[in-house]
């Protein structure tokens, strides 16, 4: 069963176009790594999927609602309606944590249950409680964001987008913002959760890190998906020259 679809998708910012003619799909419990130089367009696409970005036309589909497509030409957008069922379906971490500073840690992974979904606060609180846990940040509920590190800071966004229970998880770049130490740490709890079969799309610059936690790799370019398939022909046996050429960079 395919969680995401995306077909034909094109973005432009004024005369620079970022998506050109992007297809992929995301099927339950796969873990799919979008690498690429930067500039390629991977964040604009995790953008665009998760509705912070309007594509210019496409399809992006999950399950059997649209969130955007195409008819006789022109370009439809989802009703309020599916859009909130839509954005039930996903959630996002962002490279630069986007925690409220003036919120504990417990209201930052609270707050969205219980408005967005109408859970009383013991319960929030409760499943909250059971994330931090999870995420080794069960001593810093009542702490503020000023006071943890970066990687604490990245496993209580990653706590807040977990609590909505979401069917995909995104990940845009999620250590990017972190010294090598701090890294490790965020590695860690994503490979957890590819062994709990969470559906996830990481755009990501740890190339040995995609390698070994991807069911895909997904190699973009200049606004193309140049390449996709297994991490291991991808990564170390691509077929494609831009490949080659991205990844012996990296390896010098």
């Amino acid at each position: 069963m395919n969680i995401l679809e995306i077909k034909n998708l094109h973005k432009a910012f004024g005369s620079n176009v970022v998506l050109k003619n992007i297809s992929m799909s995301v099927s339950k419990g796969e873990v799919v790594s979008i690498i690429g130089p930067s500039g390629s367009g991977k964040s604009t696409l995790l953008r665009c999927a998760t509705t912070l970005e309007v594509p210019d036309s496409g399809e992006i589909k999950y399950f059997d609602d649209f969130l955007i497509r195409t008819e006789n030409e022109k370009t439809v957008y989802a009703d309020k309606d599916v859009l909130k069922k839509i954005r039930h379906h996903f959630g996002l971490v962002f490279q630069n944590f986007n925690l409220f500073p003036h919120l504990s840690v417990m209201r930052n992974i609270t707050e969205a249950p219980i408005i967005v979904d109408g859970k009383s606060k013991k319960q929030a609180e409760s499943e909250a409680m059971e994330l931090l846990k999870k995420m080794g940040l069960s001593d810093k509920a009542d702490a503020y964001p000023c006071e943890l590190s970066g990687g604490q800071q990245q496993r209580v966004s990653i706590a807040r987008a977990l609590a909505l229970n979401p069917k995909i998880l995104f990940f845009d770049e999620p250590t990017s913002a972190l010294d090598p130490e701090l890294t490790g740490d965020i590695l860690r709890v994503i490979r957890e959760l590819a062994k709990e079969h969470m559906t996830m799309v990481i755009v990501t610059h740890e190339i040995d890190f995609a390698l070994h936690v991807s069911d895909r790799v997904v190699f973009m370019a200049d606004g193309y998906i140049v390449e996709e398939g297994a991490p291991e022909d991808v990564i170390n046996n691509p077929s494609n020259e831009r490949t080659k050429s991205f990844l012996s960079r990296l390896q010098k």
